[in-house]
């Protein structure tokens, strides 16, 4: 009988050791998974470098569970890519219409996008240059002008409609060297590898090493605004809105005026 007893107090004990154990597992686990962070990858116009930047720290800051990545690149080029299956949870491009491909593939709900900000675009050259460059017109004095490839780069796309409602892109054509976007055209011309190029006022603010010209007229090319919306496969809805909803605040708007770019909201 005793012996009876002795062997079922054992069990007892290894079940209630076991259970125990399997607590702490089941507390550790949850501890790991608290402390996890979210992931988030957006893809951005590269216009948009800066001031997304310094957005992420102050995002992050507040959002401590969430980290952000951005993939920066042409809009074009980057809406190809998600509409190739790339998995991004949000998509911020310096055009429209690129960002209605999406809406009218099915990829983001219209109701989740919005027109967030918007941009001039301007004629820079190097503050070294000794070509006299004073006016738009001015530009067939350069030997080699920049712009981003108007079928991938937005600030390319309003560049050619500019020039070539200007009347000036028949003069300037064959000198036109095309980057893979506006902050490639930025660097040719810091770097004096062009005498001249087009590109968004809120890169040409980022560099001392260029002079803005002019700034192109509204009426010369189509309304440069950037929408901006949360992919509907993406991997983290809720963090991704969170995100979204956080660009559209007042500390976000701040710094994005901070850049130059004008309040859409």
């Amino acid at each position: 009988m005793k012996k009876l007893y002795l062997i079922i107090s054992i069990m007892l004990l290894v079940v209630i050791g076991a259970g125990c154990s399997s607590d702490e597992k089941n507390t550790d686990t949850k501890k790991q998974e608290a402390t996890e962070k979210v992931d988030l990858t957006i893809s951005a116009a590269a216009s948009l470098q800066d001031a997304l930047n310094d957005i992420k720290a102050s995002f992050e800051k507040e959002t401590p569970d969430v980290k952000v990545n951005f993939n920066f690149g042409a809009s074009g080029a980057l809406q190809q890519q998600i509409s190739k299956g790339a998995p991004v949870d949000l998509f911020f491009s310096a055009a429209e219409d690129k960002f209605d491909t999406l809406v009218d593939e099915g990829l983001i709900d219209e109701k989740q996008g919005t027109d967030l900000v918007g941009n001039d675009l301007v004629l820079v050259v190097s503050k070294e240059s000794d070509i006299e460059i004073k006016s738009l017109e001015d530009i067939t004095k350069a030997k080699k002008i920049s712009i981003g490839t108007p079928e991938s780069v937005p600030a390319g796309q309003y560049a050619l409609q500019t020039l070539k409602n200007s009347d000036l892109w028949k003069e300037v054509e064959e000198n036109v060297i095309y980057a893979k976007d506006v902050r490639q055209v930025l660097t040719y011309v810091e770097t004096e590898n062009v005498d001249a190029g087009m590109v968004y006022k809120t890169d040409a603010l980022t560099s001392s090493k260029v002079d803005i010209v002019t700034t192109a007229g509204d009426d010369l090319h189509d309304p440069i605004i950037y929408p901006a919306g949360v992919i509907k496969d993406s991997s983290h809805p809720k963090e991704a809105q969170l995100f979204y909803d956080y660009l559209q605040t007042d500390e976000a708007m701040k710094i994005f005026e901070k850049y130059g770019f004008t309040n859409l909201k």
